[in-house]
Protein backbone atom coordinates (compact mmCIF):
# COMPACT_ATOMS: atom_id res chain seq x y z
CA UNK A 1 0.00 0.00 0.00
CA UNK A 2 1.29 3.42 -0.99
CA UNK A 3 0.02 6.82 0.18
CA UNK A 4 -1.78 8.99 -2.36
CA UNK A 5 0.79 11.41 -3.80
CA UNK A 6 0.60 14.83 -2.14
CA UNK A 7 0.02 16.50 -5.50
CA UNK A 8 -3.12 14.41 -6.01
CA UNK A 9 -4.36 14.73 -2.43
CA UNK A 10 -4.03 18.50 -2.77
CA UNK A 11 -6.56 18.43 -5.63
CA UNK A 12 -9.42 17.65 -3.22
CA UNK A 13 -10.94 21.18 -3.07
CA UNK A 14 -10.72 21.63 -6.83
CA UNK A 15 -12.22 18.20 -7.54
CA UNK A 16 -15.06 18.90 -5.11
CA UNK A 17 -15.81 22.22 -6.80
CA UNK A 18 -15.96 20.61 -10.24
CA UNK A 19 -18.08 17.70 -9.08
CA UNK A 20 -20.62 19.83 -7.30
CA UNK A 21 -20.99 22.10 -10.31
CA UNK A 22 -21.68 19.09 -12.53
CA UNK A 23 -24.13 17.77 -9.94
CA UNK A 24 -25.95 21.10 -9.81
CA UNK A 25 -26.34 21.17 -13.60
CA UNK A 26 -27.26 17.61 -14.65
CA UNK A 27 -27.94 16.82 -18.29
CA UNK A 28 -29.65 13.77 -19.76
CA UNK A 29 -28.23 11.45 -22.38
CA UNK A 30 -27.21 13.13 -25.66
CA UNK A 31 -28.10 16.51 -24.14
CA UNK A 32 -24.79 16.97 -22.24
CA UNK A 33 -23.74 20.11 -24.15
CA UNK A 34 -22.79 22.16 -21.07
CA UNK A 35 -21.01 19.21 -19.47
CA UNK A 36 -19.09 18.33 -22.65
CA UNK A 37 -18.17 21.96 -23.19
CA UNK A 38 -16.63 22.26 -19.73
CA UNK A 39 -14.77 18.97 -20.15
CA UNK A 40 -13.32 20.02 -23.52
CA UNK A 41 -12.37 23.48 -22.24
CA UNK A 42 -10.50 22.06 -19.27
CA UNK A 43 -8.68 19.43 -21.32
CA UNK A 44 -7.58 22.05 -23.82
CA UNK A 45 -6.41 24.41 -21.08
CA UNK A 46 -4.19 21.67 -19.63
CA UNK A 47 -2.32 21.24 -22.89
CA UNK A 48 -3.45 17.80 -24.01
CA UNK A 49 -2.13 16.84 -27.41
CA UNK A 50 -5.61 16.75 -28.92
CA UNK A 51 -9.22 17.18 -27.80
CA UNK A 52 -12.03 15.91 -30.01
CA UNK A 53 -15.70 16.70 -29.39
CA UNK A 54 -19.04 15.58 -30.82
CA UNK A 55 -18.15 11.88 -30.85
CA UNK A 56 -21.34 9.87 -30.53
CA UNK A 57 -23.12 13.25 -30.55
CA UNK A 58 -21.93 14.70 -27.23
CA UNK A 59 -18.88 12.60 -26.32
CA UNK A 60 -15.38 14.01 -25.79
CA UNK A 61 -11.98 12.33 -26.12
CA UNK A 62 -8.73 13.87 -24.92
CA UNK A 63 -5.41 12.56 -26.24
CA UNK A 64 -2.26 12.66 -24.12
CA UNK A 65 1.16 11.37 -25.18
CA UNK A 66 3.83 10.36 -22.70
CA UNK A 67 7.40 11.58 -22.39
CA UNK A 68 8.57 9.85 -25.54
CA UNK A 69 5.59 10.55 -27.77
CA UNK A 70 2.98 8.18 -29.19
CA UNK A 71 3.27 4.46 -28.65
CA UNK A 72 1.10 1.75 -27.16
CA UNK A 73 -2.32 3.22 -26.37
CA UNK A 74 -4.98 2.56 -23.73
CA UNK A 75 -8.38 4.18 -23.19
CA UNK A 76 -9.89 5.31 -19.88
CA UNK A 77 -13.64 5.72 -20.06
CA UNK A 78 -16.17 7.55 -17.91
CA UNK A 79 -19.87 8.34 -18.28
CA UNK A 80 -21.25 11.89 -18.06
CA UNK A 81 -25.08 11.79 -18.21
CA UNK A 82 -27.69 12.16 -15.48
CA UNK A 83 -31.01 10.45 -14.81
CA UNK A 84 -34.58 11.71 -15.49
CA UNK A 85 -35.65 11.83 -11.83
CA UNK A 86 -36.15 14.42 -9.08
CA UNK A 87 -33.63 15.13 -6.34
CA UNK A 88 -34.62 15.38 -2.66
CA UNK A 89 -31.28 16.51 -1.24
CA UNK A 90 -31.21 20.02 0.22
CA UNK A 91 -27.55 20.78 -0.38
CA UNK A 92 -26.29 23.93 -2.06
CA UNK A 93 -25.24 21.82 -5.04
CA UNK A 94 -28.59 20.03 -5.49
CA UNK A 95 -29.92 19.93 -9.03
CA UNK A 96 -31.35 23.19 -10.33
CA UNK A 97 -33.33 21.34 -13.02
CA UNK A 98 -36.65 19.72 -12.12
CA UNK A 99 -36.72 16.05 -13.01
CA UNK A 100 -32.99 15.74 -13.68
CA UNK A 101 -30.45 14.39 -11.20
CA UNK A 102 -26.98 12.87 -11.03
CA UNK A 103 -28.29 9.88 -9.06
CA UNK A 104 -25.71 7.37 -10.30
CA UNK A 105 -22.49 9.25 -9.60
CA UNK A 106 -21.52 10.06 -13.16
CA UNK A 107 -20.67 13.55 -11.91
CA UNK A 108 -18.08 11.93 -9.64
CA UNK A 109 -16.87 9.54 -12.33
CA UNK A 110 -16.15 12.31 -14.83
CA UNK A 111 -14.55 14.46 -12.12
CA UNK A 112 -12.09 11.69 -11.22
CA UNK A 113 -11.11 11.20 -14.86
CA UNK A 114 -10.77 14.95 -15.37
CA UNK A 115 -8.52 15.10 -12.33
CA UNK A 116 -6.41 12.27 -13.72
CA UNK A 117 -6.11 14.03 -17.07
CA UNK A 118 -4.94 17.23 -15.39
CA UNK A 119 -2.41 15.44 -13.19
CA UNK A 120 -1.00 13.31 -16.00
CA UNK A 121 -0.80 16.29 -18.34
CA UNK A 122 1.47 17.92 -15.76
CA UNK A 123 3.65 14.87 -15.09
CA UNK A 124 3.55 12.77 -18.28
CA UNK A 125 5.24 10.03 -16.30
CA UNK A 126 4.51 7.33 -18.87
CA UNK A 127 5.39 6.22 -22.39
CA UNK A 128 2.73 5.81 -25.04
CA UNK A 129 -0.74 7.32 -25.38
CA UNK A 130 -3.74 7.69 -23.11
CA UNK A 131 -7.20 8.41 -24.46
CA UNK A 132 -9.49 10.04 -21.90
CA UNK A 133 -12.99 9.11 -23.06
CA UNK A 134 -16.00 11.03 -21.71
CA UNK A 135 -19.03 9.08 -22.89
CA UNK A 136 -22.63 10.33 -23.14
CA UNK A 137 -25.91 8.52 -22.62
CA UNK A 138 -24.95 5.56 -20.45
CA UNK A 139 -28.38 5.51 -18.80
CA UNK A 140 -30.29 3.60 -21.46
CA UNK A 141 -29.00 5.52 -24.48
CA UNK A 142 -26.16 3.15 -25.41
CA UNK A 143 -23.73 6.03 -25.70
CA UNK A 144 -20.75 3.69 -25.76
CA UNK A 145 -22.11 1.99 -28.85
CA UNK A 146 -22.83 5.40 -30.41
CA UNK A 147 -19.21 6.42 -29.92
CA UNK A 148 -18.00 3.12 -31.37
CA UNK A 149 -20.24 3.55 -34.42
CA UNK A 150 -18.85 7.07 -34.78
CA UNK A 151 -15.37 5.61 -35.24
CA UNK A 152 -14.08 5.71 -31.65
CA UNK A 153 -11.54 2.93 -32.02
CA UNK A 154 -10.54 3.84 -35.57
CA UNK A 155 -9.83 7.43 -34.53
CA UNK A 156 -8.36 6.47 -31.15
CA UNK A 157 -6.85 2.99 -31.62
CA UNK A 158 -6.56 1.83 -28.03
CA UNK A 159 -5.41 -1.71 -27.30
CA UNK A 160 -7.22 -1.91 -23.95
CA UNK A 161 -10.14 -0.16 -22.25
CA UNK A 162 -10.70 0.57 -18.56
CA UNK A 163 -13.72 1.77 -16.59
CA UNK A 164 -14.71 2.48 -12.99
CA UNK A 165 -18.00 2.87 -11.11
CA UNK A 166 -18.71 4.03 -7.57
CA UNK A 167 -20.55 1.63 -5.25
CA UNK A 168 -22.56 2.89 -2.24
CA UNK A 169 -22.80 0.67 0.83
CA UNK A 170 -19.13 -0.24 0.43
CA UNK A 171 -16.41 1.22 2.63
CA UNK A 172 -14.72 4.30 1.19
CA UNK A 173 -11.11 3.61 0.32
CA UNK A 174 -11.82 0.11 -0.98
CA UNK A 175 -12.16 -1.37 -4.47
CA UNK A 176 -13.59 -4.51 -6.04
CA UNK A 177 -12.54 -6.29 -9.23
CA UNK A 178 -13.04 -9.76 -10.69
CA UNK A 179 -12.56 -11.52 -14.04
CA UNK A 180 -15.47 -12.61 -16.20
CA UNK A 181 -19.04 -11.25 -15.98
CA UNK A 182 -19.39 -8.35 -13.53
CA UNK A 183 -22.66 -6.78 -14.70
CA UNK A 184 -25.59 -8.30 -16.52
CA UNK A 185 -26.98 -7.72 -19.96
CA UNK A 186 -29.99 -5.40 -19.88
CA UNK A 187 -32.84 -5.27 -22.34
CA UNK A 188 -36.00 -3.20 -21.99
CA UNK A 189 -39.34 -4.45 -23.28
CA UNK A 190 -42.80 -3.11 -24.04
CA UNK A 191 -45.87 -5.26 -24.60
CA UNK A 192 -48.88 -3.51 -26.10
CA UNK A 193 -52.12 -5.40 -25.55
CA UNK A 194 -54.95 -4.29 -27.87
CA UNK A 195 -58.52 -5.37 -27.37
CA UNK A 196 -61.94 -3.80 -27.72
CA UNK A 197 -63.08 -1.36 -25.08
CA UNK A 198 -66.55 -0.59 -23.86
CA UNK A 199 -68.76 0.15 -20.88
CA UNK A 200 -67.71 -1.38 -17.57
CA UNK A 201 -71.32 -2.50 -17.06
CA UNK A 202 -71.16 -4.61 -20.22
CA UNK A 203 -67.82 -6.44 -20.13
CA UNK A 204 -69.25 -9.25 -22.27
CA UNK A 205 -69.25 -6.87 -25.26
CA UNK A 206 -65.56 -6.12 -24.90
CA UNK A 207 -62.22 -7.82 -25.27
CA UNK A 208 -60.61 -6.59 -22.08
CA UNK A 209 -56.86 -5.79 -22.50
CA UNK A 210 -56.44 -5.38 -18.72
CA UNK A 211 -57.50 -8.93 -17.91
CA UNK A 212 -55.42 -10.26 -20.79
CA UNK A 213 -52.48 -8.14 -19.67
CA UNK A 214 -52.77 -9.50 -16.13
CA UNK A 215 -52.58 -13.04 -17.50
CA UNK A 216 -49.48 -12.11 -19.48
CA UNK A 217 -47.80 -10.58 -16.41
CA UNK A 218 -48.50 -13.74 -14.39
CA UNK A 219 -47.21 -15.99 -17.16
CA UNK A 220 -44.01 -13.94 -17.55
CA UNK A 221 -43.10 -14.83 -13.96
CA UNK A 222 -42.77 -18.49 -14.96
CA UNK A 223 -40.01 -17.91 -17.52
CA UNK A 224 -37.11 -17.55 -15.09
CA UNK A 225 -38.55 -19.92 -12.48
CA UNK A 226 -39.55 -22.72 -14.86
CA UNK A 227 -37.81 -22.28 -18.22
CA UNK A 228 -34.29 -20.93 -17.58
CA UNK A 229 -31.50 -23.14 -16.27
CA UNK A 230 -31.29 -22.23 -12.54
CA UNK A 231 -27.48 -22.31 -12.75
CA UNK A 232 -27.62 -19.39 -15.21
CA UNK A 233 -28.86 -16.29 -13.35
CA UNK A 234 -31.59 -14.20 -14.95
CA UNK A 235 -34.10 -11.58 -13.90
CA UNK A 236 -37.30 -10.53 -15.64
CA UNK A 237 -39.06 -7.60 -13.95
CA UNK A 238 -42.37 -6.04 -14.97
CA UNK A 239 -42.13 -2.43 -13.84
CA UNK A 240 -45.03 -0.74 -15.58
CA UNK A 241 -48.69 -1.59 -16.29
CA UNK A 242 -50.70 1.28 -17.75
CA UNK A 243 -54.30 1.20 -18.92
CA UNK A 244 -57.57 3.03 -18.68
CA UNK A 245 -58.86 6.55 -18.17
CA UNK A 246 -61.97 6.20 -15.99
CA UNK A 247 -63.67 3.90 -13.49
CA UNK A 248 -66.52 2.95 -15.83
CA UNK A 249 -64.64 2.42 -19.09
CA UNK A 250 -62.88 -0.74 -20.22
CA UNK A 251 -60.03 0.57 -22.41
CA UNK A 252 -58.95 -0.55 -25.84
CA UNK A 253 -55.31 -0.88 -24.91
CA UNK A 254 -52.87 -1.70 -22.11
CA UNK A 255 -49.11 -1.29 -21.86
CA UNK A 256 -46.80 -3.66 -19.98
CA UNK A 257 -43.12 -2.74 -19.65
CA UNK A 258 -40.00 -3.84 -17.82
CA UNK A 259 -36.50 -5.22 -18.16
CA UNK A 260 -34.77 -8.58 -18.54
CA UNK A 261 -31.22 -9.30 -17.44
CA UNK A 262 -28.76 -12.17 -17.64
CA UNK A 263 -25.06 -12.99 -17.99
CA UNK A 264 -25.42 -15.34 -20.95
CA UNK A 265 -26.45 -14.33 -24.46
CA UNK A 266 -28.27 -17.60 -25.06
CA UNK A 267 -30.36 -17.03 -21.93
CA UNK A 268 -31.32 -13.55 -23.09
CA UNK A 269 -32.40 -14.99 -26.45
CA UNK A 270 -34.36 -17.74 -24.71
CA UNK A 271 -36.24 -15.26 -22.54
CA UNK A 272 -37.31 -13.22 -25.56
CA UNK A 273 -38.57 -16.33 -27.37
CA UNK A 274 -40.55 -17.42 -24.30
CA UNK A 275 -42.06 -13.94 -24.01
CA UNK A 276 -43.16 -14.08 -27.64
CA UNK A 277 -44.85 -17.43 -27.05
CA UNK A 278 -46.69 -16.16 -23.98
CA UNK A 279 -47.91 -13.06 -25.79
CA UNK A 280 -49.12 -15.09 -28.75
CA UNK A 281 -50.86 -17.81 -26.78
CA UNK A 282 -52.50 -15.63 -24.13
CA UNK A 283 -53.71 -13.13 -26.72
CA UNK A 284 -55.21 -15.92 -28.81
CA UNK A 285 -57.02 -17.36 -25.80
CA UNK A 286 -58.30 -13.94 -24.70
CA UNK A 287 -59.31 -12.58 -28.08
CA UNK A 288 -56.84 -9.71 -28.11
CA UNK A 289 -53.48 -8.96 -29.72
CA UNK A 290 -50.22 -8.60 -27.80
CA UNK A 291 -47.16 -7.12 -29.50
CA UNK A 292 -43.71 -7.46 -27.92
CA UNK A 293 -41.02 -4.87 -28.61
CA UNK A 294 -37.50 -4.98 -27.13
CA UNK A 295 -34.68 -2.41 -27.04
CA UNK A 296 -33.30 -1.31 -30.37
CA UNK A 297 -29.86 -1.77 -28.80
CA UNK A 298 -29.73 -4.13 -25.82
CA UNK A 299 -26.84 -3.77 -23.39
CA UNK A 300 -24.67 -6.92 -23.40
CA UNK A 301 -23.16 -8.29 -20.20
CA UNK A 302 -20.06 -6.49 -18.96
CA UNK A 303 -17.32 -9.12 -19.05
CA UNK A 304 -13.84 -8.39 -17.73
CA UNK A 305 -10.83 -9.75 -19.58
CA UNK A 306 -9.05 -12.20 -17.31
CA UNK A 307 -5.53 -10.82 -17.87
CA UNK A 308 -6.61 -7.18 -17.49
CA UNK A 309 -8.57 -8.01 -14.34
CA UNK A 310 -5.42 -9.50 -12.87
CA UNK A 311 -3.51 -6.41 -13.92
CA UNK A 312 -6.08 -4.05 -12.36
CA UNK A 313 -6.08 -6.14 -9.20
CA UNK A 314 -2.33 -5.78 -8.83
CA UNK A 315 -2.50 -2.03 -9.44
CA UNK A 316 -5.19 -1.70 -6.77
CA UNK A 317 -3.31 -3.82 -4.24
CA UNK A 318 -0.24 -1.62 -4.73
CA UNK A 319 -2.44 1.44 -4.27
CA UNK A 320 -4.62 0.56 -1.25
CA UNK A 321 -3.34 -2.78 0.07
CA UNK A 322 -4.69 -6.29 -0.33
CA UNK A 323 -7.14 -5.93 2.57
CA UNK A 324 -8.90 -3.13 0.71
CA UNK A 325 -9.39 -4.94 -2.59
CA UNK A 326 -12.39 -7.28 -2.77
CA UNK A 327 -11.85 -10.12 -5.24
CA UNK A 328 -14.92 -12.27 -4.72
CA UNK A 329 -17.84 -9.84 -4.84
CA UNK A 330 -20.67 -11.48 -6.79
CA UNK A 331 -21.63 -9.96 -10.13
CA UNK A 332 -24.57 -7.54 -10.11
CA UNK A 333 -27.67 -7.80 -12.28
CA UNK A 334 -27.42 -4.09 -13.04
CA UNK A 335 -26.48 -3.14 -16.60
CA UNK A 336 -23.60 -0.97 -17.83
CA UNK A 337 -22.85 0.09 -21.38
CA UNK A 338 -19.08 -0.07 -20.86
CA UNK A 339 -19.98 -3.58 -22.01
CA UNK A 340 -19.93 -2.42 -25.63
CA UNK A 341 -16.35 -1.22 -25.28
CA UNK A 342 -15.26 -4.34 -23.38
CA UNK A 343 -16.76 -6.43 -26.17
CA UNK A 344 -14.80 -4.51 -28.81
CA UNK A 345 -11.49 -4.45 -26.91
CA UNK A 346 -10.04 -6.28 -23.89
CA UNK A 347 -11.37 -4.42 -20.86
CA UNK A 348 -11.40 -4.16 -17.09
CA UNK A 349 -14.17 -2.54 -15.04
CA UNK A 350 -13.61 -1.93 -11.32
CA UNK A 351 -15.76 -0.63 -8.46
CA UNK A 352 -14.69 2.03 -5.97
CA UNK A 353 -16.32 2.11 -2.53
CA UNK A 354 -18.35 5.29 -2.04
CA UNK A 355 -19.09 4.85 1.66
CA UNK A 356 -21.24 2.65 3.84
CA UNK A 357 -23.71 5.43 4.67
CA UNK A 358 -24.17 6.77 1.14
CA UNK A 359 -27.72 6.42 -0.25
CA UNK A 360 -28.19 3.75 -2.95
CA UNK A 361 -27.72 4.50 -6.63
CA UNK A 362 -30.75 5.73 -8.58
CA UNK A 363 -32.49 7.13 -5.49
CA UNK A 364 -33.54 10.72 -4.85
CA UNK A 365 -31.24 11.00 -1.80
CA UNK A 366 -28.05 9.79 -3.48
CA UNK A 367 -25.01 12.08 -3.58
CA UNK A 368 -21.46 11.19 -4.58
CA UNK A 369 -18.89 11.17 -1.77
CA UNK A 370 -16.32 13.84 -2.67
CA UNK A 371 -13.80 12.37 -0.21
CA UNK A 372 -13.02 9.50 -2.59
CA UNK A 373 -12.25 11.64 -5.66
CA UNK A 374 -8.47 11.87 -5.05
CA UNK A 375 -8.33 8.10 -4.66
CA UNK A 376 -10.02 7.68 -8.03
CA UNK A 377 -7.50 10.05 -9.59
CA UNK A 378 -4.69 8.07 -7.96
CA UNK A 379 -6.04 4.80 -9.38
CA UNK A 380 -6.23 6.14 -12.93
CA UNK A 381 -2.74 7.60 -12.63
CA UNK A 382 -1.16 4.47 -11.20
CA UNK A 383 -2.90 2.30 -13.78
CA UNK A 384 -1.49 4.37 -16.65
CA UNK A 385 2.00 4.59 -15.19
CA UNK A 386 2.00 0.81 -14.65
CA UNK A 387 0.49 -0.12 -18.03
CA UNK A 388 2.68 2.36 -19.94
CA UNK A 389 5.86 2.61 -17.84
CA UNK A 390 8.26 5.40 -18.63
CA UNK A 391 11.64 4.23 -19.89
Amino acid sequence: MQPIPNSIAAMQPELTEWRRDFHKHPELGYEETRTSGIIAEKLQSWGLDAVETGIGKTGVVGVLHGKNGPGRAILLRTDIDALPMPEENETEHASVYDGKMHACGHDGHLTMLLGAAKHMAETRNFDGTVYFCFQPAEEGGAGAQAMIEDGLFERFPAEEVYGMHNWPGTKAGTFAVRPGPVMASADEFNIVVRGQGGHAAQPHTTRDPIVAGAQIVNALQTIVSRKVDPLKPAVLSVTKFQAGTAHNIIPDEALIAGTMRSFHEEVADQIIEEMKQICQQVSTAMGVTATLETSEIAYPATVNDEALSEFSKNVLIDLVGEDNVELDRPPTMGGEDFAFMARAKPGSFVFIGTGEDVAPLHTTKYDFNDEISPLGVAYWTKLVETALPAA
